[in-house]
């Protein structure tokens, strides 16, 4: 999405009229840029010439509003100081949810899953040590998947309808149109050789959770694949669409199965207690996490969080707002532009930019 908003939510609503139907929820697969303020800028992991505050805070403001229930999660150009407040999940603004870090929900009856953030391996093992104000490092570690997220979804056991992951699973080309991709994106073929396209945290997920779908973004195309687990296993449908541009495939309507609606969002109760268990062991240092050291049990875990939404419901909490929207009257500071970027040019990268100095710390910190 990068912060554009208005054309997608403009899209759908023409989309429904044209098409004469009704679309129940939006999912976005990261790169969302829930940018509220000009101080948001300053923790987004784009260059500067990109620093703008495109449409995200007419939505927090109340000045517009999302036409349909929106969930989210976080890739690599994010507000990461406004994700990291909301690193359980919760309201990004009205109608508009993050799914956390880590996370899963049920929309209706339908279970969505995901997983925010993109993979880096020198950073898995590591804590989420960032703090405000982020430094040069900072701001693009935070976003780093972390093993300690990810062990947490490797615990749930009940079936997941819908996983969202921003980079691609490890290995997700070969059941897909490898050739018609590489005629689209030629330099992906070397990594795809060294089996280096994608996440290995999100391959493995695939593997344990088998979900349903899958939707991922990241890699600017659009790409499926139909993944087969095991001899006369489930099998996962896999989509990845490309950046909202005109004449790109940033948009497809799917239809699950589910019961009738209307369709409200709810907290999920096995993640809510693998929450509570591993949280004692939240890891804030550079340090891994040691699961050894979650002694709770996750049957007393889940009776704790059952009496809890006995006692308040099911639903999340509605949304408050935390931090001073953008006003387009005032002045910008930092001279960061106030409107909306022209995203037609391909430049701004897919990828972060690693830099020696990082490299060398987080070496320098294993050792």
């Amino acid at each position: 999405m990068h912060g554009d908003l208005d054309n997608v939510y403009a899209t759908l609503i023409h989309l429904q009229e044209v098409e004469k139907i009704k679309i129940d929820l939006l999912i976005c697969c990261g790169d969302f840029q829930a940018v509220r303020n000009e101080e948001d800028l300053q923790s987004l992991n784009v260059p500067p010439k990109y620093r703008s505050m495109n449409s995200f805070w007419k939505y927090y403001s109340g000045e517009k509003a999302a036409p349909c229930p929106t969930i989210f999660i976080g890739g690599n150009h994010e507000a990461s100081n406004y994700l990291w407040e909301l690193y359980y999940g919760g309201w990004a603004a009205p109608q508009i949810f993050f799914l956390g870090f880590a996370g899963v929900v049920k929309f209706g009856n339908v279970r969505i899953g995901g997983l925010s953030g993109i993979y880096k391996a020198h950073h898995y093992y590591s804590g989420h040590y960032e703090k405000m104000p982020y430094n040069e490092q900072d701001i693009r570690s935070i976003y780093h998947v972390r093993e300690y997220d990810v062990h947490k979804l490797m615990q749930v056991q009940e079936p997941i309808d819908i996983f969202l992951s921003h980079d691609w699973p490890l290995g997700i080309t070969d059941h897909g149109n490898v050739k018609g991709l590489l005629r689209k994106k030629p330099l992906f073929e070397q990594e795809i050789l060294e089996g280096t396209l994608g996440s290995r945290a999100a391959a493995d997920l695939m593997a344990k959770l088998r979900p349903s779908y899958w939707f991922s973004a990241h890699l600017h195309c659009k790409f499926s694949a139909l993944v087969q687990h095991g001899e006369n296993g489930p099998v996962t449908k896999f989509l990845a669409l490309d950046k909202c541009l005109p004449g790109r495939k940033f948009l497809q309507i799917v239809e699950i199965e589910s019961e009738v609606g209307p369709y409200d969002l709810h907290y999920d109760e096995e993640w809510l207690a693998i929450t509570r268990k591993f949280n004692p062991v939240f890891p804030r240092t550079r340090m891994r996490a040691n699961f050894s050291d979650a002694k709770l049990d996750i049957e007393e875990c889940r009776q704790f969080v059952r009496n809890k939404l006995q006692m308040r419901g099911s639903k999340p909490f509605g949304f408050v707002r935390t931090a001073p929207c953008h006003n387009p009257s005032q002045s910008v500071a930092n001279n960061f532009p106030s409107g909306s970027f022209d995203y037609d040019k391909e430049d701004i990268p897919i990828e972060d930019v690693e830099d020696v100095d990082e490299l060398k710390e987080t070496d320098d910190a294993e050792t």
